[in-house]
């Protein structure tokens, strides 16, 4: 089995889009006002939106996305206006992260953990069931 897409609400996904594409997503699909999908630049995954009358309620949507280079990417983003929520920082489960918010508050982690992503010292190895 292989996640081929994560889909997110969304008020205004033409706001939503010029979003995700400074983010650096491809747009492959364009349904406007209803729906759009894009390629992540690395890999086969692909994100999209999707239009709601009303956005969930309660902790809502986490969205992680790996780079890299962080540190250049998020001043680039600065750059362009993005406005981040927490600036590259070093967590204790070897993660490097800044977080941000998309226009309809989707919490938005941009992060590096290399071999840590899928691999950290403490992962559960099939031998130790």
């Amino acid at each position: 089995m292989n996640l081929n897409q994560v889909t997110i609400p969304s008020l205004d996904v033409e706001k939503s889009v010029e979003f995700y594409k400074k983010l650096g997503l491809k747009l492959i699909v364009k349904s406007f006002p209803k729906y759009a999908r894009f390629e992540s630049p690395d890999g086969d995954a692909t994100f999209s939106i999707h239009k709601v009358e009303d956005l969930p309620k309660g902790t809502g949507i986490s969205v992680y996305f790996e780079d890299d280079n962080l540190d250049a990417l998020v001043k680039n983003l600065q750059n362009k206006g993005v406005e981040f929520i927490e600036l590259p920082e070093d967590k204790p489960w070897l993660w490097r992260e800044a977080h941000l918010l998309d226009p309809d508050g989707n919490h938005i982690i941009l992060f590096h953990a290399g071999i840590n992503r899928k691999n950290p010292p403490w992962r559960i190895n099939d031998d130790n069931k």
